[in-house]
């Protein structure tokens, strides 16, 4: 019997220093090919257009759920990389580091009447997801939501980005094995997460860079 999706990621998942790995899925077949059929199955039939993804995990398993759904990728870049052309962007608010982000998008990539849905490893803040939204819609697209691998967003905080279809939740996981984090990885208040809520295990390394 084929394993799941949500089977393989757990076999594969792994914290190293901290710090949440998901790249194992990448390097097995079996597993990578299990989790983009997944990812984009709830979109199969709902008239998506085109896929964005945020650089640089977003590029890599966008693309492939694009392809997995025959329809085109849009690719969203952080930062000053070469990117040509007439471009939207937004810059997201602080992360849990206190963290902004320059997303930017461009603008020929999206036309009116085009429904787009996002699709990465991991959300967290949703504070990405809602930039890309915005320039989706600014551009004239229609935001159908999102997909990813782990869902970690906190209470209320799936209004800004639509619905959010994920393979797990931060819950989900295992625990580190040490349930102490890092000093560095501390967030500035560490009794509530970036939403303003509790997180729901501390104990728990976050993921900084994430939509």
């Amino acid at each position: 019997m084929a394993r799941t999706a949500r089977a393989l990621v757990l076999e594969h998942f792994t914290w190293l220093g901290g710090h949440a790995d998901v790249w194992a899925v990448f390097r097995d077949a079996e597993a990578l090919e299990a989790v983009v059929k997944a990812l984009a199955e709830p979109f199969r039939g709902a008239g998506i257009t085109a896929v964005c993804g945020v650089e640089a995990r977003g590029f890599l398993l966008g693309a492939a759920v694009a392809v997995e759904l025959g329809i085109g990728f849009v690719p969203v870049r952080k930062g000053d990389g070469m990117f040509p052309g007439p471009k939207t962007e937004r810059t997201t608010a602080p992360d849990y580091r206190r963290l902004r982000h320059r997303l930017r998008m461009q603008r020929n990539s999206v036309r009116s009447g085009d429904r787009l849905v996002l699709v990465d490893d991991w959300i967290e803040t949703g504070r990405q997801a809602a930039a890309v939204r915005a320039m989706v819609e600014e551009c004239g697209g229609e935001w159908a939501g999102c997909g990813v691998i782990v869902d970690q967003l906190g209470p209320g905080a799936h209004a800004s980005v639509g619905p959010v279809h994920a393979l797990l939740t931060f819950g989900e996981l295992p625990a580190q094995p040490d349930n102490r984090l890092p000093a560095e990885r501390l967030p500035a208040h560490p009794a509530l997460d970036s939403t303003g809520s509790r997180p729901s295990r501390t104990s728990r390394g976050r993921r900084p860079d994430r939509p």
